[in-house]
């Protein structure tokens, strides 16, 4: 059989809806395309296998960053790591390799290149692993268009073109080179200037946005990022509608049966790549198309009574969408606090026939939550713990971090409705402007906590603020010089201050 498209990935594939390219494979045979996938590829022989596709290749190492995925934060590889039980199925720099390998096959064949190891290095950016500023992605996978953060209305777009011998210009939430440089497009600093100034880094950094039409000169071309397009309520219904198997590996199956709520997080985390993945703003689904999933979840043959997640970036964020500006919404005085649209949603879930309990692992935004959503959690989605991340204690790193809240406060306040030990706690040290001192100061705090085991040191992701910070050893809002942990002695020394 001859496919209209085909997936290459580095990640595996399951056809589940927390799977980005299972979603994508879903809605391109809703729209009448023939789709094949090929997936774990290790070897060049592997992206023949299926053949030359009709319309072009699609390419994603997968839902994580292949560099994050196959290297600790101290740069040693996971696989030589006998503690952990790691099989490195993805190939480093992943996108690059598979869509080389395919043009080299495959010489006239379209590639387009998702996910999220593309989408964070769609401009110049500096790459922890090499010490250095890489050029834009497109430029070195050689792919014909770069697709952005979720990609299911640019990937329609995108396959109806090609279908119809149209160019790729103009496809919001795509990226591509070009020639020319369109109108009302904000210019970025050049890969030139950033790689001669740190400064000019910060500035092309604070104009990172999914919501304008961005240019980066690059040699006597332009890398041309089309603004994201509109995802509404409808859209998320409807792909999470589709008619997934479910069946998924064996390391994923206490999430099974989780159902995805919304998308997109207004948390404003510096070290956080979500803002330029799914988004600064939230876009939920409906309560009707979460419940109907749910009662549909309890018609499959492996379903035990037990809704494994209710997931998004930040559980507590659902339901407070909101588009009206671009302001911080975290600051916003008409943000809607009140949970009213969550605690509905889980109190009609809970009572759908076939299901005792619905669970929450994924992480609350402890600066959202009220004593009614505290106590309504506790009660009757408490999986083993509530999972929130306060990151650090110390004000200069947490401003560093752009980390609002009162951890103390709200910490006090949880313990009049619940035991301190049905938390559980996310925190990062050796983020830039972290000193042995700060480290002192956190450890003395998760001293005194239950579940103090999950303290990560900062990984410099593409794109992020913090990683900015980290190569530049500057805030790129001041331009104020900071200290950062360059040496691998000492972020070890803080994680071990910590424990």
């Amino acid at each position: 059989m001859k496919y209209d498209i085909i997936l290459v990935l580095g990640d595996e594939f399951y056809d589940h809806p927390l799977c980005g390219a299972a979603i994508i494979k879903r809605v391109l045979e809703d729209k009448g395309y023939s789709v094949g996938v090929i997936d774990r590829v290790t070897k060049e022989a592997d992206v023949k296998f299926l053949g030359k596709p009709n319309l072009f290749f699609g390419v994603s190492s997968g839902s994580v960053d292949s560099m994050v995925r196959n290297y600790t934060p101290l740069k040693k590889p996971r696989v030589e790591d006998k503690h952990l039980d790691y099989d490195q199925l993805v190939k480093d720099r992943a996108d690059i390799v598979l869509s080389n390998w395919i043009k080299k096959n495959f010489k006239d064949s379209i590639i387009v290149l998702g996910g999220v190891e593309a989408t964070l290095r769609r401009f110049t950016h500096y790459d922890y692993w090499e010490n250095r500023l890489r050029r834009p992605i497109l430029l070195d996978s050689r792919a014909d268009v770069l697709v952005y953060g979720c990609g299911e209305k640019q990937i329609i777009e995108i396959a109806a073109r090609i279908k119809a011998n149209k160019n790729l210009q103009g496809i919001g939430g795509t990226c591509i080179v070009s020639r020319e440089l369109p109108e009302n497009f904000v210019k970025l600093p050049s890969h030139k200037q950033v790689l001669e100034s740190k400064e000019k880094f910060c500035d092309m950094h604070m104009l990172f946005s999914n919501n304008e039409n961005l240019a980066e000169p690059v040699l006597n071309q332009y890398v041309l990022q089309y603004k994201l397009p509109a995802y509404t309520t409808k859209d998320l219904d409807y792909y999470y509608s589709l008619d997934y198997s479910r069946d998924v590996p064996k390391r994923l199956r206490g999430f099974q049966f989780s159902v995805v709520t919304h998308r997109g997080c207004y948390g404003g985390c510096n070290f956080c790549s979500i803002k330029l993945t799914q988004g600064d703003r939230i876009v939920s689904r409906s309560e009707k198309s979460i419940l109907e999933e749910i009662k549909k979840l309890t018609k499959h043959p492996q379903f035990r009574s037990q809704v494994d997640d209710l997931t998004g970036p930040t559980v507590n964020m659902y339901g407070t969408d909101c588009d009206k500006c671009r302001k911080d919404c975290m600051s916003c005085p008409t943000l809607d606090r009140s949970h009213k649209k969550l605690l509905s949603l889980l109190r009609r879930a809970r009572k759908i026939k076939g299901v005792k309990k619905v669970n929450i692992k994924s992480g609350i935004g402890y600066r959202l939550c009220t004593p009614e959503l505290i106590k309504e959690l506790v009660d009757f989605h408490n999986f083993s713990t509530l999972r929130i991340a306060p990151e650090h204690v110390n004000k200069k790193v947490l401003k560093l971090m752009n980390k609002q809240g009162d951890f103390p406060k709200f910490l006090k306040e949880f313990k009049k409705i619940a035991p301190e030990d049905r938390l559980s706690y996310y925190f990062i040290t050796a983020h830039p402007g972290s000193t042995k001192k700060d480290a002192k100061e956190l450890a003395e705090a998760v001293s005194k906590l239950t579940h103090k085991d999950h303290v990560q040191v900062f990984t410099p992701t593409p794109m992020s603020i913090s990683t900015c910070m980290y190569y530049t050893g500057m805030n790129p809002k001041t331009k104020k010089k900071i200290f950062v942990p360059y040496k691998y002695s000492e972020k070890k020394k803080q994680k071990r201050i910590i424990y």
